[in-house]
């Protein structure tokens, strides 16, 4: 990645900490609690809501409405009365009832897609919240999972059972007052099987809410597995691991089989079970209806009634049961998504945070001491001095250190112990958005995007022009492959640049770097990915970059940091030696060693080739 870091902290809601992710999952400790955040988030984007409950309650009246008038017309067709005005009535309910419910769902989609919208937004302004060990210790694609299907499995319950719930509700508190007023002994003995259904639902659902939440988790595990494996298809090629990529991916897709078919056989006990309920409850009603007409209690329109408001009675009972029993997977989600919200974010700017617009590149370590694990620290005690202006150049074995020293200049991470000081000031005194705009980084891993190459250059100052792009391109020594690109700079590259070799990926980030113009420079492996012919190129535009600002070089390469001001040895964390070039190998110390290992020295060769005018070159 290169340029500067000035969009890394968007406005976002406010965060917590949380408990770790990708865990087993367990029961939702609270459902009432997640429900309550969930329509705590979405305040302000509702609007529409109250019409949809006041068509919701139009829909129920209708609905309750034609029981009554089909029971006229039994009676009145049974004593020979005339029903057509009845009848003409009864046709315009159903109608209205229809019209209604249509423009219930014309109005649900629009507002549900707004919420949706809206909490999508919202988990992806935390993301860009959070710090990158966060990231460090997540699957990238359990993560997108969250933000996709977790995301839709709310977007689903939103716009099909919100409305659907209101309605439900209405109705039932409606026809439980019709039915009381009718008969209160036919209301008792539809009544009676009530009890079976709450029981019923709290079995099922009891057993469901954990299967829900454990197949959003390992469809998230599948996720990162596809993610992952797609990303690295040319590794997986490359080692020839295809089959052991597709064992895996079964392992994990079975286990998402397995608890997705437990989820959905638990799920489907309760219609089933349900309908045997509702059996009941008209055998109930039948057979006292039938005794009370027999002893000319009722009539038979009233029994007719009666019977369609049963059903109306118990199928919002189910209904809500299922929908009770369906919005388990929306809370899964929810509360995944919650667990993103809770994360501790980036250390916010304090209060009185300085300003950082001019800085002059003093940097001191004082010393400084931080682990990834706290109890495993990676720096140890680093004390170390930059002037501004210098060019210093840090090195060392595989793990010393090196990466994670301007991981914490930029305040990827905060030190553990000690401070880092810019130009006399603490880091985490500047604002963060200041601090990261001072520094153009260019990092061994390049990060390209799915853009033309002109707005990957351009990353690192948006409001460049095609003339500047091309300069900065020009002095990372890229322009002359570009030229040769189908499109030239407006071709699309791809994601993560996949059309371009790698060595062509790290001259367009040297480029992006080039062009942000950052007061201090960073490069870590700078030119680890380019031809010899194409470094000695880009090391002459590193010169002339590095010219009056401070610069921080990583190398393996130490011929391409002969000529810094000062250089930094790590081993282990802690700094071995420093000193310039000559110094440290007149010292015979570990830079030497390494000095002589990459030259191919023999022991009494040294004087000859370190003093060549070609190595000095």
């Amino acid at each position: 990645m290169a340029g500067n870091f000035s969009n890394v902290t968007p406005a976002t809601p406010p965060v917590r900490p949380m408990r770790s992710l990708g865990q087993v999952v367990e029961k939702p400790k609270n459902m009432k609690g997640t429900l309550r955040r969930l329509w705590e988030l979405t305040r302000g984007h509702r609007q529409g809501l109250p019409i949809i409950f006041l068509l919701a309650a139009l829909a129920a009246g209708s609905a309750m409405l034609s029981p009554y008038l089909i029971g006229l017309v039994v009676d009145g067709v049974s004593q020979g009365s005339a029903v057509a005005g009845v009848l003409l009535l009864l046709l315009l309910v159903y109608v209205g009832e229809g019209a209604i419910r249509l423009l219930q769902g014309v109005l649900m989609a629009r507002v549900s897609q707004r919420i949706v919208c809206y909490i999508r937004k919202a988990l992806f302004a935390v993301f860009n919240r959070l710090p990158l060990s966060f990231f460090d210790k997540r699957q990238h694609g359990d993560l997108m999972s969250r933000l996709t299907n977790d995301i839709d499995n709310i977007s689903i319950t939103i716009s099909d059972s919100l409305a659907q719930l209101m309605l439900l509700i209405c109705t039932l508190v409606g026809v439980l007052v019709i039915m009381l007023c009718l008969n209160l002994w036919l209301t008792l003995a539809a009544l009676i099987t009530a009890p079976l259904v709450f029981l019923l639902a709290k079995v099922v659902t009891s057993h469901t809410r954990v299967l829900f939440k454990n197949q959003q988790a390992q469809l998230g595990l599948l996720n990162g597995n596809i993610e992952e494996n797609v990303s690295g298809q040319m590794v997986v090629k490359a080692f020839c691991r295809e089959e052991e990529m597709i064992e895996q991916f079964n392992e994990v897709n079975e286990s998402l089989c397995k608890v997705g078919t437990r989820a959905l056989i638990w799920s489907g006990f309760l219609m089933p079970l349900m309908n045997v309920i509702n059996n009941l409850c008209f055998i109930s009603v039948s057979v006292t209806g039938g005794i009370m007409a027999s002893m000319h209690l009722i009539t038979v329109g009233v029994i007719s009634s009666f019977v369609l408001y049963a059903r109306q009675f118990t199928r919002p009972l189910n209904d809500i049961a299922n929908i009770y029993n369906t919005l388990q997977t929306a809370v899964a989600g929810a509360e995944r998504i919650f667990e993103i919200f809770d994360e501790t974010p980036e250390p916010p700017d304090k209060k009185d945070a300085l300003p950082l617009k001019a800085p002059k590149g003093e940097i001191d370590f004082e010393n400084t001491v931080f682990g990834y694990d706290p109890k495993k620290p990676v720096l140890k005690g680093i004390t170390l001095h930059i002037p501004a202006g210098a060019r210093v150049a840090i090195v060392g074995e595989t793990g010393a250190g090196k990466t994670t020293i301007i991981s914490l200049l930029a305040r990827f991470y905060d030190v553990t112990q000690g401070k880092i000081l810019l130009d006399g000031v603490d880091l985490r005194d500047y604002r963060l958005a200041d601090l990261r705009r001072c520094f153009g980084v260019v990092l061994q891993d390049t990060a390209l995007f799915n853009l033309s190459v002109a707005d990957n250059i351009r990353y690192g100052k948006e409001d460049a022009t095609l003339q500047q792009v091309q300069q900065a391109a020009r002095a990372a020594n890229a322009d002359g492959f570009i030229q040769r690109l189908p499109d030239g700079y407006d071709t699309i590259i791809g994601e993560g640049g996949g059309t371009l070799s790698q060595g062509e990926r790290q001259l367009i980030t040297i480029a992006r770097a080039i062009l942000a113009d950052a007061p201090i420079l960073i490069l870590d492996e700078a030119t680890s990915s380019v031809d010899t012919r194409t470094e000695r190129k880009v090391r002459d535009a590193v010169e002339t970059l590095t010219k009056g600002r401070t610069s921080i070089l990583i190398a393996h390469r130490l011929s391409t940091i002969r000529h810094c001001d000062l250089i930094v040895v790590l081993d282990g964390g802690q700094i071995a030696e420093m000193g310039n070039h000559e110094t440290l190998l007149a010292a015979g110390g570990r830079y030497c060693s390494m000095y002589r290992a990459q030259m191919g020295l023999e022991p009494g060769e040294e004087d000859e080739k370190i003093t060549s005018p070609e190595v000095r070159k």
